[in-house]
């Protein structure tokens, strides 16, 4: 498996979790190298694109990403 494309520009890993490297590696190793279709951000990612994941969003919160998901092409559709 290969690491996921935005790792490198994640703003989630890069600003919000610079100050917790422990946790931050633990996450990225759960969500960002392998199958990361269980990353809530790279769902809304691929869903709606890159623009629109919410800052807010931890990877883990899955049912937030597609209730957002669900929400947004509602709206836009």
């Amino acid at each position: 498996m290969t690491d996921c494309p935005c790792l490198p520009k994640c703003p989630f890993f890069h600003d919000r979790m610079a100050s917790m490297p422990t946790m931050a590696n633990q996450m990225k190793a759960k969500y960002c190298t392998g199958d990361n279709s269980d990353c809530a951000r790279f769902m809304v990612f691929k869903a709606l694109g890159a623009g629109t994941v919410p800052a807010t969003l931890f990877p883990s919160q899955a049912d937030q990403a597609r209730a957002f998901i669900k929400t947004a092409q509602a709206t836009h559709a």
